[in-house]
């Protein structure tokens, strides 16, 4: 399983790549094999200030449906529009065409509170 080093995580298998004060978010390699083949994704909050462990969307896959969190405050700017034809990117490329919204971020401060890639690669093999 593929856990990049300059990326952040949650401990509900979402990532986050922080660039200056906005950040690209996604799920993780962990996460897209544990859902299966990815047919939709769901993101009706744009332009919405939330805060962390908010739900920004859902993810649909072939065995279930699963919201997606915020690991870290901010307002969604803008949502992967490739993924409306080809969701599959997510299966594909998690970490790279498969991120799923941009956001502004409200606190970098929250940041701190999230995983390393060292910390990550314990939790999924707990």
């Amino acid at each position: 399983m593929h856990i990049p080093e300059n990326l952040k995580y949650s401990n509900d298998h979402e990532w986050i790549k922080v660039e200056g004060d906005e950040a690209l978010i996604g799920v993780t390699d962990f996460a897209q094999k544990e859902l299966g083949d990815i047919v939709f994704v769901e993101v009706e909050t744009i332009d919405e200030t939330l805060d962390k462990d908010e739900v920004f969307g859902t993810v649909e896959a072939v065995k279930t449906v699963s919201d997606l969190l915020l690991p870290i405050g901010g307002t969604i700017l803008e949502l992967n529009e490739k993924l409306e034809d080809t969701p599959e990117l997510i299966n594909k490329d998690p970490y790279g065409e498969g991120w799923i919204v941009r956001i502004k971020l409200t606190d970098s401060s929250e940041l701190d509170d999230l995983l390393d890639a060292e910390a990550y690669k314990e939790l999924t093999e707990a």
